[in-house]
């Protein structure tokens, strides 16, 4: 294992690979606290809850919308187009505190927030795949997850400790400085060649695809569902507080996952992850409520988060897509996530008649259930990875036994 980490770092050329490291890093953490800041300010509002639902599905169909124009035109001009979300990025994040204000205009800008938002996200994703060898890319993921999860438990301290509009301006000062860092470090970097674009359509009927989408999809849709029943469970204040505290898990489980997933391949961590979660709800389902059951989801959700953040929002979309223009496959895996999202919105008014016993049974019945298309999945990890790994491994033991004889 030691040996297999340290030809992981030393096949990365970090110096050609940092501009991709810190768009992803800067631009996912950015993205992630815009998101929870617009769930909080739109908590708060005075506005009816049927208003409140209609400005969280703009939120969310805005971005879904975006991601999919952006991954026609940025593609064209991606490093210029990088550079203007960048910027648009900055500005918009000033308009979050003016969502609370009930004036005809709030849809409008809600809808300008989701799509500054979703724009740049295709190219952002399909940059850093295109900058990073295969064999490598769970590493780097793994790190950009790691430091993200740190930096979102930094900026949840200062909205705690501080308000939100102090939050705001630290946001929008973290986004220009990484348009400025980003602008600089791509100077003198190296253009990519323009790569066949697949149709949607083609991709949809690939079979090695759907195989990692349909369970990707179901995790998304029982994630976000199961929130306010976990709410209603362990408590509003407990269950938030169990949510950042996963941060420092997922942060840790990240850059781990990141190295397994180069090493042991990405399908072997994918089933493990599902394997975890379906295991956490099933004990929910016989201790619901209990102190010691929201000990266990916060851990194994961290750590199922962080495997999952590496690999499937980062890693897996760029593999299946090697060869070709990345940006369709990430905004195929990206959008149930992202869609997803509403199912929490969805769901909440009916939390008083759905039994949570019977809730999380049917979360972990269907996490299992997942598993099965994984099975039948391809490695995206291709094998001559696992025979380099192998000779190198029988290359050093003859080295490590020649060297014991000599001495001998």
């Amino acid at each position: 294992m030691k040996m297999s980490l340290l030809e992981l770092f030393k096949r990365i050329s970090w110096k050609a690979t940092a501009p991709s490291i810190f768009l992803v890093l800067n631009s996912f953490a950015w993205l992630t606290i815009v998101n929870l800041l617009f769930n909080i300010i739109l908590n708060q509002s005075p506005f009816p809850e049927t208003e409140k639902l209609c400005l969280s599905t703009m939120y969310f169909v805005g971005m879904a919308v975006s991601i999919v124009l952006g991954s026609k035109f940025f593609p064209d001009s991606r490093l210029k187009s990088l550079f203007l979300w960048f910027l648009t990025g900055t500005i918009v994040t000033f308009f979050l505190p003016f969502i609370s204000i009930n004036t005809p205009s709030n849809a409008l800008l809600v809808l300008f927030l989701s799509f500054s938002l979703g724009m740049g996200l295709p190219s952002c994703l399909s940059y850093f795949a295109d900058s990073i060898n295969i064999e490598s890319r769970g590493l780097v993921g793994g790190v950009i997850w790691s430091g993200i999860g740190f930096i979102v438990l930094l900026f949840v301290f200062l909205i705690c400790a501080y308000g939100t509009w102090i939050t705001i301006i630290m946001l929008a000062i973290w986004r220009i400085f990484g348009c400025l860092t980003f602008m600089c470090l791509t100077k003198h970097h190296k253009k990519f060649y323009t790569q066949k674009s697949l149709s949607y359509l083609e991709l949809i009927r690939n079979r090695h695809i759907l195989l990692y989408l349909l369970p990707w999809t179901l995790f998304s849709i029982i994630n976000f569902a199961e929130v306010p029943i976990l709410e209603k469970v362990f408590g509003v204040e407990s269950f938030t507080f169990a949510q950042f505290a996963e941060y420092i898990f997922a942060g840790i489980s990240g850059f781990i996952g990141g190295i397994m997933a180069d090493i042991l391949g990405r399908k072997r961590l994918i089933i493990s992850g599902f394997i975890m979660l379906g295991i956490d709800y099933a004990f929910m389902s016989f201790f619901a409520g209990s102190h010691g059951a929201l000990l266990l989801f916060m851990i194994l959700d961290g750590i199922t988060w962080g495997l999952f953040f590496t690999v499937f929002l980062t890693v897996i979309w760029g593999d299946l897509g090697e060869g070709y223009a990345k940006e369709k496959f990430y905004v195929l895996g990206g959008l149930p996530f992202l869609l997803s999202n509403l199912a929490t919105v969805l769901v909440k008014p009916y939390i008083s008649v759905i039994p949570p016993i019977a809730a999380f049974s049917f979360a972990s019945f269907f996490l299992f259930l997942a598993v099965i298309p994984l099975m039948y999945a391809h490695e995206t990890l291709p094998d001559k990875a696992f025979k380099e790994r192998e000779i190198r491994s029988y290359i050093e033991k003859a080295k490590r036994i020649r060297e014991k004889f000599s001495k001998g």
